[in-house]
């Protein structure tokens, strides 16, 4: 029983959330909506525990085809960073300004880059691609991401210095047409740099929130340094290139680590 502990308390923080906004904002939407994501979180966890090779791909599946199809298409709601920066103007505590500031600006302290592997819908589909493990050095393109960072908040500011008069529809199709030139940006670099993560390395704005607070995630792959025989497979299967051997907060790419586990499967000597 206490192997599935990790399940109930990940369902009982959502569920904590859930209450809380539904009785501070008066919106039945945040019970439901945090219950279905806590347990879908949750489920995954049992899963792993369980040894379910694809347990974190039913959570990705659940959460980001959510996400991305209900909240995004049918409800209209710009889930993506425009969106953050959209109703952050407006001066809306709404779905992208709660969802951005639990699961990407003040999760991140806790779970560090967890949503990258389990529930973005951008990874939910390049992880699809046959390119689990990078097939060669990570470059130096992380500037890119600062780039697209500023090129969305530059967007939304123009909605509030031009006159457009129907910025809610054009924050909806920007939605979908910055979704589907994620998808071909992600795919053309996956298949350039033979690497399924090749998107979330150097093109991601969104990273520019996690990695800072990742540095202080309190959930981190630690290696028992007794147990490990220096055989470097965690590494070779990592698909953020971590150095996951090493428990400094400084190691490399250490901010990268999306929790996907694969080190800790990969491990002969379970030091991880």
């Amino acid at each position: 029983m206490k192997q599935y502990l990790p399940s109930l308390l990940i369902f009982s923080v959502f569920a904590a959330v859930a209450v809380i906004l539904w009785q501070t904002l008066d919106n039945l939407f945040y019970l439901v909506n945090f219950l279905y994501i806590g347990t879908a979180v949750s489920l995954g966890s049992f899963l792993y525990v369980r040894k379910y090779r694809h347990a974190r791909r039913i959570v990705q599946l659940f959460v980001g085809l959510y996400m991305l199809v209900y909240l995004g298409l049918i409800c209209r709601e710009n889930m993506q960073i425009e969106g953050f920066w959209y109703y952050l103007f407006l001066g809306v505590f709404d779905a992208a300004v709660i969802h951005y500031a639990v699961a990407k600006i003040f999760g991140p302290l806790v779970f560090g880059r967890g949503w990258c592997g389990y529930a973005c819908w951008t990874a939910m589909v390049l992880d699809f691609l046959p390119y689990k493990v990078p097939q060669a050095p990570r470059k130096r393109l992380g500037w890119m991401r600062y780039a697209v960072f500023v090129l969305s908040l530059m967007f939304v500011l123009a909605l509030f210095l031009l006159p457009v008069s129907n910025a809610a529809e054009v924050m909806f199709w920007a939605f979908i047409v910055g979704n589907l030139l994620y998808y071909a940006a992600g795919i053309l670099l996956a298949v350039l740099f033979r690497d399924n993560r090749a998107f979330c390395k150097y093109l991601c704005p969104v990273a520019v929130f996690l990695k800072p607070m990742s540095y202080f995630s309190l959930l981190r792959i630690r290696c028992d340094t007794t147990k490990c025989v220096s055989c470097g497979r965690c590494e070779r299967v990592c698909p953020m290139n971590v150095k996951v051997t090493d428990n400094s907060r400084k190691r490399e790419n250490g901010t990268e680590c999306i929790l996907c586990m694969e080190c800790v499967k990969e491990c002969p000597k379970k030091a991880l």
